[in-house]
């Protein structure tokens, strides 16, 4: 295991301007780079919250053109940093629909991994909001483990988080971090939220890293906010509350292999019929 360092979850409230979310977004990463942080991570929809549904396939942009990830890039070269880039919508050829696709991006200015969301929001809430995610975005097929210099990273998306399988099997192929950017809406993260991230900590023994969209959105959407880091005990270390802001955590990759020891259920599956 190598040393701590300093991890940061930008708190954003992203609207329809890519140009003024990107804006926005390099300004909090050149902060949290100059207090510190190694690892920056956006939220979900990290350049672009499109609230109008029916919109969201045509603002897409083909990943060669999409203006989010060279700005990213050059900005993690810059800082000597680390960003996750949580979500941008990419277009794909010869498909209708987009890929929800988050992005790692060494501190050289390179992609070193990406991961395209599996799990869809497609739900109807009690509050009479609907979403159907699976209309615009092509599910993912592929869980990606993505190393780091200070070990490996399971990359997850938003909705993702309701499905722990992926978050055991993420673990079990040697992830010692779990990252969750999300735009969740503020019924469901009311409700959920807290409990979920704990708890894919604690069923994993690895650190949580979950930035989020926060606020009231153009539009009219609403999401909860709550950024969190969690500790691989379920302890939570950073909560970025409902306004825009970064929260910071130490963050010591040796209390990964200190949970797994306690609780070593990682290494206790037994196969079983039903």
């Amino acid at each position: 295991m190598t040393d701590s360092f300093k991890a940061a979850c930008l708190q954003v409230t992203a609207g329809r301007d890519v140009a003024a979310n990107i804006e926005n977004a390099s300004v909090m990463v050149r902060e949290a780079a100059n207090a510190g942080a190694s690892l920056i991570c956006l939220p979900e929809n990290a350049t672009l919250l499109e609230s109008d549904q029916k919109m969201v396939p045509e603002r897409a942009m083909y990943e060669e053109e999409h203006p989010g990830l060279p700005a990213f890039c050059s900005l993690a070269k810059e800082t000597q940093s680390w960003i996750l880039v949580g979500s941008l919508s990419i277009r794909l050829r010869d498909q209708k629909r987009a890929a929800n696709r988050s992005y790692l991006i060494n501190a050289d200015g390179a992609v070193a991994a990406s991961y395209d969301k599996i799990h869809l929001f497609d739900v109807n809430l009690a509050s009479g909001e609907s979403y159907r995610e699976s209309d615009n975005f092509r599910p993912g097929d592929k869980a990606v483990v993505a190393g780091t210099p200070w070990g490996k990273l399971g990359m997850t998306i938003c909705y993702d988080l309701r499905f722990p399988h992926l978050y055991r099997a993420l673990a079990t192929a040697g992830a010692s971090f779990l990252s969750v950017p999300s735009a969740f809406t503020r019924p469901t993260g009311q409700a959920h939220w807290h409990a979920l991230l704990r708890a894919r900590a604690i069923e994993t023994g690895c650190y949580v890293f979950a930035p989020a969209q926060c606020g009231v959105h153009d539009g009219g959407r609403k999401t909860y906010g709550h950024s969190l880091i969690v500790d691989p005990w379920g302890e939570v270390l950073a909560d970025g509350g409902e306004a825009p802001g970064i929260v910071y955590a130490e963050v010591d990759p040796k209390a990964v292999e200190t949970a797994r020891e306690r609780i070593p259920s990682l290494s206790h599956d037994r196969a079983f019929s039903l």
